[in-house]
């Protein structure tokens, strides 16, 4: 087998992103987390460098990451960015040094500008203090939960093993609650095919969240995704994540009111009827963004960790490389090539206007890189094509004069 590339090896840069200036920015302001989840590619994959950021974000990289946004905005007329903080977990950083960071990529904008913030946290430290600067400041908050306590506590624990559903539980709570409601970005939840997905969806609805991210586990040829059954149903089938993804589907798609989004959902039918995806979960798009380390780094997504060590690095940082430069290395301007870096196998299929060839990180393979079919392909593809069939049933329904099954496509965002 051939071994997988050296520690942030890559062939020579290529020509600047044809994809445009850099729109979002993952920021890290603490590298570590308070949580052991044990499916977490970033502390127990393939990739450790985690393990040579400092903990927090420092000051002079908080100015020096201002700095470069503000240049790259100032470049490019861009009239709004998107600042994602992530970790690890961001809020270990604390209250003082998020809003440093709030403050100063502000401050460094050109007259016009705006930035729009979003954190991404388990959020067991989330409490009146956060929501307060939160609040102040209009920075969304998403929340990762596994589902209901059994479901969660499968992977998402502290170190000492202790379960961290309560926690999270209270945070959301406060969070859905007036008057911080309208800072409520979602909640992500990763797909374990040991969970129901039917009461997955259900405990996670209680909490009134605008949309739910449902999320493939983090994996790949070279890593492959846990392929069982869930717990008392040893049958399983040659894709188990359909099979998993359509019950989740059906339950939703027949729920009364459509009460929530389901991300995953609403943009796998809005390509189906000629529109457009804003995320990478279908890869139907490119990767827009940047990931800014707590050392000033300047990385590719998170995901591509999940490949081999050093996967996301491109040896660039903000205290001595534009993002300009950025764009056109590798690492970042591979994945936002969008169609075109896909093989024949991908470009031939039939369902590629939909699933884009699959999250860019899940096709990597030991020897062919990332120019690969999804290692999800054959789970992605079925999904595809019940949900075609279903939405397909009820448009015909509707031309017809009758009701189909489900009477409000029209409320999908």
């Amino acid at each position: 087998m051939t071994p997988a590339p050296a520690a942030g090896r890559e062939p020579s840069r290529t020509e600047p992103s044809r994809a445009g200036p850099l729109r979002e920015f993952v920021l890290k302001p603490a590298s570590r987390c308070n949580l052991a989840c044990d499916y977490c590619y970033m502390y127990f994959g393939p990739d450790q460098t985690w393990r040579d950021q400092p903990r927090v974000i420092s000051q002079a990289t908080i100015e020096a990451t201002a700095a470069r946004i503000g240049e790259h905005a100032r470049a490019h007329r861009l009239d709004s960015v998107v600042v994602a903080l992530h970790g690890g977990e961001p809020l270990l950083a604390g209250v003082d040094t998020i809003e440093r960071v709030i403050t100063a990529i502000r401050g460094g904008l050109p007259g016009g500008a705006r930035a729009e913030f979003v954190v991404q946290t388990n959020g067991v430290l989330l409490d009146a203090a956060f929501l307060d600067l939160f609040g102040r400041h209009r920075v969304r908050v998403g929340v990762s939960l596994d589902g209901d306590a059994t479901a969660n506590d499968r992977h998402r624990n502290q170190a000492d093993g202790r379960s961290s559903h309560d926690q999270v539980a209270r945070a959301l709570r406060l969070l859905a609650a007036e008057p911080h409601r309208e800072l409520f970005a979602g909640i992500l939840c990763t797909i374990d095919l040991a969970n129901d997905p039917v009461a997955s969806y259900r405990a996670l609805r209680e909490f009134r969240p605008p949309v739910i991210d449902f999320l493939l586990p983090h994996a790949n040829w070279a890593h492959p995704p846990p392929r069982g059954s869930r717990d008392g149903d040893p049958r399983g089938s040659g894709t188990p994540y359909a099979d998993w993804l359509i019950a989740l589907f059906d339950a939703w798609y027949d729920d009364p009111g459509a009460p929530v989004s389901i991300r995953f959902f609403d943009e796998m039918i809005a390509l189906l009827l000629g529109g457009t995806a804003g995320t990478e979960s279908l890869g139907a798009g490119v990767l827009g963004f940047a990931v800014i380390e707590t050392d000033g780094a300047i990385e590719g997504a998170d995901s591509l960790r999940s490949a081999y060590h050093g996967a996301a690095m491109t040896h660039l940082s903000v205290h001595a490389n534009s993002l300009d430069e950025a764009t056109a290395h590798p690492v970042i301007a591979r994945p936002r090539l969008g169609r075109q870096a896909l093989g024949e196998v991908c470009r031939s299929c039939p369902v590629v206007s939909v699933c884009g060839g699959g999250q860019y990180a899940h096709r990597y393979r030991h020897g062919a890189g990332f120019a690969h079919p999804s290692v999800y392909c054959a789970d992605l593809r079925r999904t595809i094509e019940h949900v075609a069939r279903r939405v397909g049933e009820d448009l015909a329904a509707a031309e017809q004069g009758r009701t189909g099954r489900r009477g409000n496509l029209a409320t999908l965002r």
